[in-house]
């Protein structure tokens, strides 16, 4: 009865505020960097920020399926918010970096790409989620059909690994927090692919 409640308010929420709440974020850090409030290197800062939210919100929606499944909430309505927003963090997150950390120096740029296991896997990461942001529109599922519309968006789970690991690669030394955004990354795709098993029949 709980669930059905929660599932029932769940419904009637639009998800166009839940774009611009979620985008506050975006001014109040560009405001911080500018004032001095995110320390001594306010652009690395910035980056860590809007990548940590990206995370964030990648993980919510690797959440939606276990959700349903496990618990029976039901957010399917606000997958596709979820993945948009999270396109949207992780493009600020390059674009931070491309612009104001490495000053449009395209040549170290591909260098670092290409040395720095960390940066290219963030990199891999992002290709990955340009065609899921591309395709997260009812005309693309239904020019692609169903099917193949849910196994390009599988990439969804390669996207979210490359992610991780790209968190866990930038810090130094052993710092829990990357790893236990890793371990809940894995967590949650062990249980999207885990398929229960259909009861004996005796």
């Amino acid at each position: 009865m709980i669930v059905q409640r929660i599932n029932t308010g769940l419904q009637r929420v639009p998800t166009w505020p839940l774009y611009i709440l979620y985008l506050m974020p975006v001014p109040w850090l560009l405001y911080l960097a500018q004032t001095g409030g995110l320390g001594r290197e306010p652009i690395k800062a910035l980056e860590h920020e809007l990548g940590e939210i990206a995370l964030q919100l990648l993980i919510l929606g690797l959440a939606v399926s276990p959700l349903r499944r496990y618990v029976g909430i039901n957010l399917m309505k606000f997958r596709r918010m979820l993945g948009l927003l999270t396109f949207i963090y992780v493009a600020l997150h390059l674009l931070v970096w491309v612009v104001l950390d490495m000053s449009l120096l395209w040549g170290q740029m591909w260098a670092d790409i290409w040395k720095r296991p960390y940066i290219t896997v963030g990199m891999a990461g992002f290709l990955a989620l340009i065609p899921l942001a591309i395709t997260s529109n009812n005309i693309s599922v239904r020019k692609m059909g169903a099917s193949t519309w849910r196994k390009l968006h599988k990439l969804t789970y390669l996207a979210a690994i490359l992610g991780g690991l790209h968190y866990l690669w930038l810090v130094r030394g052993i710092q829990f927090e990357p790893m236990i955004y890793m371990a809940v990354i894995l967590g949650l795709l062990a249980l999207r692919l885990h398929k229960r098993k259909a009861p004996q029949r005796v």
